[in-house]
């Protein structure tokens, strides 16, 4: 695989408006190379016309945390029993044939959360008193034994770059599709990146090493809004719109 710049996705979450701008911008920047870091069609917006969009994009690509539940058969919610419904076989079968991981020219590891668990957040951790960003040496022991020089990560929907003491690179490329939510595990939290923008980042091989640029996307999220309110979500429906989770 040859490349100079790539762009990288993460958490799309079924947002097709949100896809659907990020793509366009791609598009416009002449930019070929394309990962996809997980969490790709759940949500209460519209799964089955994001992986339509997804498929014929065909990143590389891995499978975040919640792709996975989507093809388990042991958890059940609203939410979750309206993807499945949304979803052809077709793109079921894309779910259950993405890696974990992806190792890129020996150079680059994609996965979602860590390299060992998809459900736990790399640059973050969570404690009794919300979440927070881990010291270097936290990152780095949740990366022993990785040999890789970057690595791409997403599951926090928030952008961000940090270079290592021992100059690996560490990149969260933010959420194309939710920008704010809130969740229980291990301990209450709220992430929000305080504007409803579709986040993607690009890098590029320069003569100095790997660059990264965070990019923000206006897009039409008054409509993914309108989505998850019909479908009885409007916690969703105020993350879309505002960025904010409270």
């Amino acid at each position: 695989m040859t490349f100079d710049k790539i762009a990288v996705l993460s958490d799309i979450h079924g947002n097709r408006w949100a896809l659907e701008a990020v793509i366009e911008d791609i598009e416009k920047r002449a930019i070929t190379t394309v990962f996809n870091l997980g969490d790709s069609f759940y949500g209460p917006l519209d799964p089955a016309g994001t992986a339509k969009i997804l498929t014929r994009l065909n990143p590389l690509s891995v499978r975040g945390n919640e792709d996975r539940i989507i093809i388990a058969d042991a958890q059940s919610s609203p939410t979750l029993d309206y993807v499945r419904e949304c979803l052809a076989a077709e793109h079921m079968e894309y779910l259950r044939s993405l890696d974990v991981t992806k190792t890129v020219e020996g150079e680059m590891l994609l996965f979602h959360g860590t390299p060992d668990d998809d459900a736990v957040y790399l640059i973050h951790d969570v404690g009794a008193n919300g979440m927070y960003q881990r010291t270097a040496g936290g990152i780095q022991q949740l990366l022993v034994g990785r040999s890789e020089k970057i690595f791409l990560c997403g599951h926090d929907h928030l952008p961000n770059s940090l270079q290592l003491v021992d100059d690996r690179l560490v990149v969260n490329p933010g959420s194309v599709g939710l920008p704010a939510y809130t969740d229980d595990a291990p301990h209450r939290h709220y992430v929000e990146n305080g504007n409803p923008r579709a986040n993607y980042c690009i890098i590029e091989k320069t003569r100095s090493g790997w660059s990264v640029e965070h990019i923000g996307i206006a897009y039409d999220h008054d409509a993914a809004g309108s989505a998850a309110g019909k479908n009885h979500r409007d916690d969703w429906a105020f993350w879309l719109r505002t960025g904010h989770a409270r």
